[in-house]
């Protein structure tokens, strides 16, 4: 990183050391190596940010002459002896510019290790894996001098997931850095696993005109064709390996002319690597989880809705990154009836999903037996819950619905009130107050009925779409009430362009630098023709 003459040996205190455990010892010792003191007894000045910068005088090879115009004397190192044991300082009366290189040194590789520490702590504070992408190409291209580049996330197992994120570049330009040749960039021989891949610069010389080296490397015409179009001129790639998982991928920093890192920006690029790919396969580790308790969650909900006369229905459903238990239901019953449900269940995680799935599976047997009376449905799934999990609560709410007549019976526990959406109308369904199921001995509440007129949608959803607002319940509330007034007139006949228009209305625009978002999100419409 730094070029400091072998000889000058540096010590590094250990609480340091241990503030710094993200590989800071190895960089301080690829520095400067050195070993232990001759003279454990000897004088050292105070240390300065954990770094001793005294240097100890070496024997001398003769003793120095009264009157002597000499100001030093240095002893010599043979070949492979230890770094520790022969060492540089300047004499009595040495004038003061040697020891102000060495301090100017010292300062440069504290201020190196001071940088890689923010850059790793900010890296630590990414959520997940996208935003960590996006803190690892960033602090990348500080570390090289670059402006742009890109990372390509394909894990060697094969189990995803794969993805690139672009620094400075846009879809377009991804785009036409995938139409080059994997084989033709030193990136994707990287990801390809070939045994001579191991990264580093790659120049791009102009047609005809050698490189800043001399060396003409060939180039494929396509990776030509794409360099000029894009405007780069040499790139600088990395492995993102792993020790764990093995590799994950590999990175790439692009230069707008014909450069390449110093070897100091190789060594503290190549130390935050290491560093960022074992954070990196964390969050591949926690995406996976939460993929499959996703999916785990999605086929435990109706994979499709039914269709009747008289009514169009639409869904919406987001999963929350540790998995809840919100869910929704739509069955036919008899008569041409048909039964609306949505329901949360308290807690997140597998335990959750789990408790979810079988709370709407017996829903829907007490909505086939009794579907008629929404209170006596909900009263047997309290008696159940209360019996089967009595660790656990829920809130729940069933409508019975009869389409041709246009007319709805429904009964909530502790649920968020429906929303009736219309042209001349837009209000809240007035819902009797009662508890969550489990929380009481024995839960009852008067049920409600309501006529929605031709054209109007029931909107049921989940307090989930009212928390990841960040208001106030009472802000909230409103908020989603100004979004269902301010559906487009094109958009009102149709229930999922409804659901789109809530949730894009209602919750905050999420990206990169979002925070996590926890709760689940249900939203379930239907309208009446």
């Amino acid at each position: 990183m730094l070029d400091i003459d072998p000889r000058v040996r540096v010590d590094v205190d250990p609480l340091m050391a241990a503030q710094h455990d993200l590989g800071v010892c190895d960089a301080i010792w690829r520095i400067a190596p050195g070993g232990k003191a001759d003279a454990m007894s000897a004088p050292h000045l105070p240390k300065v940010a954990g770094i001793d910068p005294a240097v100890t005088a070496s024997a001398h090879t003769a003793a120095p002459t009264p009157g002597s115009t000499s100001t030093a004397s240095t002893s010599t190192t043979a070949p492979g002896s230890s770094a520790g044991s022969a060492r540089t300082a300047p004499a009595q009366g040495a004038p003061p510019a040697a020891s102000s290189v060495i301090q100017d040194r010292l300062a440069g590789m504290v201020s190196d290790l001071t940088t890689l520490h923010e850059l790793t702590e900010r890296l630590a504070r990414a959520g997940d894996l996208d935003s960590s992408l996006h803190e690892f190409l960033r602090a990348g291209a500080a570390l090289v001098g670059a402006r742009r580049g890109l990372v390509v996330l394909e894990p060697s197992d094969g189990l995803g997931p794969a993805t690139t994120i672009g620094l400075g570049l846009g879809r377009a330009d991804l785009g036409h850095i995938e139409t080059v040749p994997r084989s033709a960039t030193s990136y994707g021989r990287i990801l390809d696993g070939l045994p001579d891949a191991h990264g580093g610069s790659e120049v791009l010389p102009e047609p005809g005109r050698p490189a800043a080296s001399g060396h003409v490397p060939p180039v494929d015409p396509r990776h030509r064709e794409v360099a000029a179009r894009l405007g780069y001129a040499a790139s600088y790639a990395l492995p993102v390996t792993a020790d764990a998982t093995g590799r994950l991928g590999a990175a790439v920093w692009l230069y707008d002319e014909q450069a390449e890192p110093s070897d100091r920006q190789r060594d503290l690029v190549g130390l935050y690597v290491r560093h960022a790919a074992e954070h990196l396969a964390r969050m591949v580790e926690v995406t996976r989880s939460r993929d499959r308790l996703a999916t785990i969650a999605e086929e435990l909900l109706p994979s499709r809705l039914p269709r009747l006369p008289g009514v169009q229905l639409a869904a919406r459903h987001r999963t929350g990154p540790r998995g809840g238990g919100d869910w929704y239901d739509a069955l036919p019953l008899p008569e041409g009836a048909l039964g609306l449900a949505v329901g949360s269940v308290t807690g997140s995680g597998p335990s959750a999903v789990a408790a979810m799935g079988r709370l709407r599976a017996s829903l829907r047997a007490y909505a086939v037996m009794e579907g008629e009376d929404p209170v006596a449905v909900l009263s047997d799934l309290e008696l159940l819950l209360r019996l089967t999990e009595p660790a656990r609560s829920a809130t729940a709410l069933f409508a019975y619905c009869e389409p041709a007549a246009r007319k709805i019976i429904l009964a909530g526990a502790g649920h968020t009130p429906p929303l009736l959406i219309g042209e001349r109308r837009t209000e809240y369904v007035e819902t009797s107050l009662s508890a969550p199921l489990g929380m009481l001995a024995c839960w009852e509440a008067p049920s409600v009925e309501i006529e929605p007129a031709r054209g109007e949608t029931v909107l049921l959803y989940t307090d989930g779409l009212l928390r990841r607002t960040g208001d106030a319940m009472d802000r909230a509330y409103a908020r989603l009430h100004a979004a269902a007034a301010g559906v487009p007139r094109s958009a009102r006949e149709d229930p999922a362009a409804i659901c789109e228009h809530i949730l894009k209305t209602v919750l905050p625009e999420e990206g990169p630098g979002a925070a996590e978002e926890s709760e689940d999100v249900v939203l379930l419409a239907a309208r009446f023709d």
